[in-house]
């Protein structure tokens, strides 16, 4: 089993880096394999809580390099929830990347653990039979304090439902669990790695105070 690791945050935080000076990606000094993958950009302010600054992936197993590099980008840049992160903001940024594992049907929409299993729920929405599915990572339901029906429910808007949320609503969901391996690293951390391993900080032109 692949477990996220170190490399791969290093590769998405290259692949950021090199975005912004419009240079090639350093090779990734992890193996390749073909997983589901998602990429979380979270940014830290004045020492507060890290903040969602994107997080976008794929439930469909990806060639994890090919992956890792599409979906760094696409997590920063395109989220449509945030505007685009922009070069100024990486020394302020967090990085996780998740690998995900272990894909059950569960029996039904509370046939999970909080903090131990992430969800895909979907349901054919009652108002025009449209079909609508979302997932949470692992991480979150713990992360926001949320009770299971909580989850659900709150899942249930992600996927676009409008409408009035009934226990019959819940009760038709098909809900699919699985469990993820990550790692999480800091810019800094990133720098001191690069620093380390090549014998230079990276190049951040674009992220120069001043300089944006």
């Amino acid at each position: 089993m692949v477990s996220a690791n170190r490399e791969m945050v290093v590769y998405c935080f290259d692949t950021l880096v090199s975005h912004y000076n419009s240079e090639q990606v350093p090779p990734p000094a992890f193996d390749e394999g073909q997983h589901p993958l998602f990429v979380t950009w979270k940014k830290v302010v004045n020492g507060g809580e890290p903040r969602l600054r994107g997080c976008i992936g794929t439930l469909e197993a990806r060639y994890l390099i090919n992956g890792f590099r599409d979906y760094a980008l696409t997590s920063a840049l395109r989220d449509r929830r945030f505007p685009p992160i922009q070069a100024k903001e990486l020394p302020s940024l967090e990085c996780t990347v998740s690998i995900l594992i272990n894909y059950e049907t569960a029996l039904h929409y509370i046939d999970w653990e909080i903090g131990k299993h992430g969800i895909i729920i979907e349901f054919t929405d009652p108002d025009n039979n449209a079909r609508r599915s979302a997932t949470y990572l692992p991480e979150v339901a713990a992360h926001e304090g949320w009770t299971m029906t909580e989850t659900i429910d709150s899942l249930i808007r992600k996927a676009g439902y409008n409408g009035t949320i009934t226990e019959s609503l819940r009760k038709r969901i098909q809900l699919t669990r699985y469990q993820s391996t990550l790692f999480t690293m800091q810019y800094s951390e990133y720098v001191a790695y690069v620093k380390t391993t090549r014998g230079a900080p990276p190049s951040t032109d674009g992220a120069k105070p001043g300089n944006h």
